[in-house]
């Protein structure tokens, strides 16, 4: 029976003696701890981060006592067993120092039967600093590599295997966090210790083949140990070999039901059940066939995933650490985020590099919703060492993370790195020595795909991202023919926003704009005084150097200058959400060249300005919401090319679709200059242009007016509206928007009219939850009436709900 050492232990600092023996809880992280006790402030808040420095400039040791009684200790080994240990710590039990570990990304496990005693026992974990184990490492190393500069606010963390953007990043706070965030446990082993569990499908015609591998260490040699694994109803008894480590059992599923990324069909899950020498190991196995494609075409190299021998249109984004104090990553909030991804239409996301792999809940939730995985391993823009002891550990790394991970059936990818193969070309030691610096990348990233492909032959490994596909060290940030690309000319290269329809990624795996967090999100790190984009709080929460000025000075070329601190806010996530709705609706129009959209970034791990959807506290920003609606399976977007404005349709579905509607030319002040019924059947897996209007009809009359589609397939509404003109160019009459919140068959609802169109009018209220839609087109003719998904009386939704547009905003 598995000992739980989690709970309430003690926290003392080696080098404040003020700070002794204060309460943490384990899983849970330092920080955490000291503001619960009320010895640090919020870390969030205004310009506290720099405030709480010394934290990580300090040793910690967590201590605590626990009870064994003779029969627990009856056993032939006792596993220590810790998860995410952060990062370099050195284990004392009873007075005995039993292992040293500096990896974050490892399952730390060492037996320590012979320092344990019947009664009381105590256990030490000294939590050494970060920065210096770092530095020391960098200082051995036979040449410089230059680590994240411009990202980390501590230098040479790339030498320590731990989460990178604990020193800071360009959307991300620097808090140097120590502590325990995964399990603590004592494990009693009487014969076998079962190291991991292997699953592999084989595919026949109408039938599949799981075979499941017991992977185990005989500790004794007296005894006999046994298993029973159960999967569909099927158990087979088995007794473990002492001469042997591994024992395997075969099961035949005729007609299995299988497992499908959301969108494309049920996402089936079996039980897998395995009872081992007195352990249980429980496991869900969604049964699918999955391969990458990357195949020469006539345009350059296609990639594409497919499933079940059906294409994916790949749609999603990357995430990144849920948030940077751990102990606050809750089973909950996975589900929040994941949900919300899911609700937005999402199939796949990224694990990005520069944070961590992540909690088992994640790849489980994964798995359940249907969310696809591109798996980064945890390199990212920086250089990292190729030395054998830095080989040999991340070697150890790779292996029991793709060992723990690679049953989840929403594992799509394993990926080598973030933006590594380009970071060769971003400082001056390799810039002036490149050749030097490749063989250096070459070495470990050839490491790195070794581990996966013997430990994971069923997926294609990924050098980098972005990266041109198998050793091509290209530009993948220009090169738009072949693998996956970065595409971050707009925003770091200062392009406008129609930049994105110069280009056509085979797989975009990064692209973002930044926006401002809403009113709500502002009020929980600045107080009103600093209610302004510049003041020490905003630009304490703005961590990329530029993004202010990016956001403003793009306001300018678009839209007429908002009015106050408020609108600015409002704004600037409508500017977020036409910039990613241009890339994505023009990428999406030209499938099959573009089978997959993941853009940056999904969430955000503190209240901070950002390219996120999803702010710090789970708010949909405007984006999300349009997000939900260009993410569709069936959607509708206008394009204008050198012929004129046309209208494409985009089925992405199994199923074939009938979209039904029409289109309309309508002026600023509600009239309908002209209208066109649209009824057009789209086959599975398809686009199809179905209605154009001449550029030379147009030209002359930019901005008089706008266009809007409005169709449904059954019961689903589809809209879209396209301005020929700039916003700012455009004369938007005052729309008189009304509206009123009611409660209708025990649901809430906002009731939405106005007399003259009213554009991205959007639902902002102070407290959780959120709408069915927002940010959306209101014209005269079709009145919304949108549902509220949260707790709140219809009372308190009137008291905190806030209705912007764009005529309001200038």
């Amino acid at each position: 029976m598995t000992i739980s050492l989690n709970g309430q232990w003690q926290l003392t600092c080696v080098q404040r003696a003020a700070l002794q023996d204060l309460h943490i809880y384990l899983p849970g992280d330092v920080h955490s701890a000291l503001f619960a006790a009320g010895e640090i402030p919020d870390p969030y808040w205004a310009t506290n981060e720099k405030k709480v420095q010394w934290v990580g400039e300090c040793d910690w040791i967590v201590s605590r006592q626990f009870d064994l009684t003779e029969a627990q200790l009856a056993c032939n080994a006792m596993d220590l067993v810790m998860d995410h240990l952060d990062t370099v710590a050195e284990i004392r039990l009873n007075g005995h120092t039993v292992a040293d570990f500096n990896n974050m990304f490892m399952r730390h496990k060492v037996d320590v039967l012979s320092c344990l005693q019947v009664g009381s026992n105590r256990i030490e974990i000294v939590l050494h600093r970060a920065d210096l184990a770092a530095k020391k490492r960098a200082d051995k190393l036979p040449f410089p590599v230059p680590w994240a500069e411009g990202n980390n606010q501590i230098p040479h963390m790339n030498t320590l295997r731990k989460t990178q953007c604990h020193a800071g990043w360009d959307w991300g706070i620097c808090l140097s966090v120590l502590g325990v965030y995964g399990d603590i446990e004592l494990q009693p082993i009487e014969h076998v210790r079962i190291s991991h569990i292997s699953t592999k499908q084989k595919w026949l015609e109408q039938e599949c083949e799981l075979s499941v591998t017991l992977n185990y260490e005989v500790v004794s040699d007296k005894g006999l140990a046994t298993a029973a694994v159960t999967f569909d109803d099927q158990t087979f008894q088995l007794t473990l070999d002492r001469d042997a480590t591994k024992a395997c059992v075969l099961f035949r599923i005729a007609e299995p039901r299988r497992w499908w990324p959301a969108g494309y069909g049920k996402q089936r899950l079996y039980d897998l059940k395995i009872e081992a020498d007195g352990s249980k190991i429980d496991k869900k196995i969604g049964l699918r066939k999955l391969e990458l494609i990357t195949e020469d075409d006539e345009l350059g190299q296609s990639m594409v995933f497919k499933v079940n021998d059906v294409d994916i249109s790949a749609r999603g984004a990357n995430w990144i650490p849920m948030d940077a104090m751990p102990a606050r990553m809750t089973d909950q909030r996975y589900r929040s985020l994941l949900e919300d991804a899911v609700a937005a239409n999402m199939n796949m996301l990224r694990v990005w590099g520069g944070g961590m792999y992540e909690k088992d809940i994640f790849y489980e939730l994964c798995d359940e919703l249907g969310i696809l995985v591109w798996q980064d391993l945890m390199f990212a823009c920086a250089l990292y060492p190729s030395t054998p002891d830095f080989v040999a550990e991340v070697r150890q790394e790779v292996e029991y993370q793709v060992r723990r991970l690679k049953d989840h059936t929403s594992l799509a990818l394993w990926c080598g790195d973030n933006e590594v193969i380009g970071a060769i070309s971003w400082y001056p030691e390799s810039r002036q020595n490149r050749e030097k610096y490749l063989v250096n990348y070459d070495r470990l990233n050839r490491a790195l795909a070794e581990v996966v492909e013997q430990e994971d032959p069923s997926r294609r490994f990924w050098a980098s991202s972005p990266c041109n596909g198998e050793l091509d060290f290209g530009d993948a940030w220009h090169d738009d023919k072949r693998g996956d690309m970065h595409f971050w000319d707009v925003w770091h290269s200062g392009k406008d926003l129609e930049a994105y329809q110069s280009v056509t990624p085979r797989f975009c795996s990064e692209f973002g704009f930044q926006s401002w967090p809403s009113l709500p999100t502002v009020k929980t790190f600045a107080p009103e005084q600093d209610w302004n984009i510049t003041s020490p709080s905003f630009e304490c929460h703005q961590k990329n150097s530029r993004g202010n000025s990016i956001i403003t000075e793009m306001f300018t070329r678009y839209f007429r200058f908002p009015n106050g601190f408020v609108n600015m806010l409002y704004l600037s996530q409508v500017q977020q959400a036409m910039a990613i709705k241009t890339a994505v609706e023009y990428w999406r129009a030209h499938k099959p060249t573009n089978r997959g959209i993941l853009y940056w970034q999904l969430n955000d791990c503190w209240p901070v300005s950002s390219w996120s959807s999803l702010e710090y506290s789970g708010r949909w920003k405007q984006l999300h919401y349009h997000v939900r609606r260009f993410f569709d399976q069936q959607m509708a977007t206008f394009i204008r090319d050198e012929q004129g404005v046309k209208l494409h349709l985009i089925n992405d579905g199994r199923d074939s679709a009938e979209l039904k509607g029409e289109v309309v030319w309508q002026s600023w002040a509600g009239e309908i200059l002209y209208r066109e019924p649209i009824s057009e059947f789209l086959n599975p897996d398809s686009t199809k242009v179905t209605w154009e209007w001449l550029n030379e009809d147009l030209e002359g009359h930019e901005t008089e007016g706008f266009f809007h589609v409005h169709l449904r397939n059954g019961e689903k509404l589809i809209e879209n509206t396209y301005f020929p003109a700039k916003p700012k160019e455009c004369e938007l009459e005052d729309p008189d928007l009304r509206f009123e919140v009611a409660e209708l068959h025990g649901e809430i609802f906002v009731m939405l009219s106005s007399s003259k169109p009213a554009f991205y009018v959007h639902l902002e209220f102070e407290g959780e939850g959120r709408f069915e839609d927002s940010s959306f087109t209101l014209v005269p003719e079709h009145q919304r009436q949108v549902k509220y998904i949260g707790s709140a009386s219809v009372d308190e939704l009137v008291q905190g709900l806030r209705v912007y547009h764009l005529k309001q905003s200038y």
